[in-house]
């Protein structure tokens, strides 16, 4: 049965041949050449400048995309969207935490966070960090990588997270709610740093923000030497804030606070160093900026 039903089908198309129909109008007979080719699948890639709720990831996965506008409570926001290239981008995996890859995607990030903010976001009460894509995405191509910064409540403590109202955007280009001030410094019995909550720089106060130092491609300080080489670099940006001469004299005018972010932060590309100057024996009631010698004079010699 089936050969004869072939049979039929052929034996009718014969018929139409012969019976001098051609072709409908339009149709040129050729099923293959008129279709519009697929376009090639295209992996998901988050947009920048938008914010969301949640804490920071150092993964991301499509699942947790839920934006947020950034005019109601959120507690992220993506400044920069960037791509890994070369051999990061012909890698099986995403990059790991700490990684030569990683380290290259934090520059672009600091890079980029600066000019978003208006100023180095060291010189705010900010924190960067880089997210990658999941497994999962990067088998299936992505290769983007997000720099995402939120708030903190204070940097000197590793303080919290805090959630925030409107981007950030410009928000350090002239003095605002988030730039480092004063602080009051209180030691532990150790002599290391206990607490240093903010203070108001018109009100009694031991310390203060001076400026950032961009530390090279070095180890995280953990011996004496090397925590006295941050301290010889925040000197000199002590030095400049206050407008003093940075000579064998300056140890006597003030002391210092070095403070890098977190080792796992150095690894991943992080080299600011926040300076502060910290008064052990006094307290003031201004800011230090451009006081001069006057502002800080010698305390004690040997």
């Amino acid at each position: 049965m089936r050969r004869w039903i072939a049979a039929m089908a052929l034996g009718g198309a014969a018929a139409l041949a012969l019976s001098g129909c051609g072709n409908p109008a339009g149709v040129d007979g050729d099923l293959t050449d008129d279709w519009t080719a697929v376009a090639e699948p295209k992996s998901f890639v988050p947009p920048a400048e938008v914010c969301y709720s949640a804490d920071y990831a150092e993964t991301a996965y499509l699942s947790s995309f839920s934006p947020v506008d950034c005019a109601s409570s959120h507690r992220l926001e993506t400044v920069f969207v960037g791509e890994f290239s070369g051999a990061a981008a012909s890698r099986t995996t995403p990059p790991a935490k700490g990684s030569a890859e990683v380290r290259t995607a934090y520059a672009e990030c600091d890079a980029k966070t600066k000019e978003y903010v208006g100023s180095d976001w060291r010189n705010g009460r900010l924190w960067l960090g880089v997210v990658v894509p999941s497994p999962q995405a990067w088998t299936g191509g992505a290769r983007w990588f997000r720099c995402d910064v939120t708030e903190v409540a204070n940097v000197e403590d590793n303080g919290d997270t805090s959630s925030r109202t409107g981007s950030i955007r410009d928000v350090l280009k002239a003095a605002s709610p988030l730039s480092l001030t004063c602080y009051s410094v209180k030691l532990a019995k150790d002599s290391s740093i206990d607490t240093m909550p903010a203070a108001a720089c018109n009100k009694a106060h031991n310390s203060e923000f001076a400026g950032v130092w961009n530390a090279p491609d070095t180890t995280y300080p953990s011996k004496s030497a090397e925590w006295d080489r941050f301290h010889n670099e925040c000197r000199k940006v002590i030095a400049k804030f206050a407008g003093v001469p940075n000579d064998g004299n300056l140890k006597y005018r003030t002391g210092v606070v070095s403070l890098p972010g977190s080792e796992a932060e150095w690894k991943d590309g992080n080299r600011g160093v926040r300076c502060y100057l910290w008064l052990s024996e006094r307290t003031v009631n201004r800011s230090m900026k451009g006081a001069g010698t006057n502002g800080l004079p010698i305390q004690y010699e040997d």
